[in-house]
């Protein structure tokens, strides 16, 4: 058993614990709560970071850069010919 796989059978085990008491539910839902808003979103950026990236895409753009979507292509089909891992 992997790391990872013991860690959820722990959890899991307590879970089940927890589950048949209330009191004890509210209180891991208001930690898990607390604990999700500190995760960091990786998609948050400054407004300079915003205005750089549409700034290099204007340019991309001007150059000719760019790729668009054949008739009858679906957005995903587009992105994988483009190289994305969809």
């Amino acid at each position: 058993m992997n790391h990872t796989t013991a860690i959820n059978a722990e959890f899991f085990q307590n879970v089940g614990v927890i589950a048949q008491d209330e009191g004890l539910m509210k209180r891991v839902a208001n930690y898990v709560k607390r604990l999700a808003a500190k995760k960091e979103d990786p998609t948050l950026m400054t407004k300079e970071e915003f205005f750089a990236k549409v700034d290099k895409a204007k340019s991309q753009y001007e150059r000719g850069e760019y790729t668009t979507q054949l008739p009858g292509e679906s957005v995903s089909d587009m992105l994988k010919r483009c190289g994305y891992a969809i």
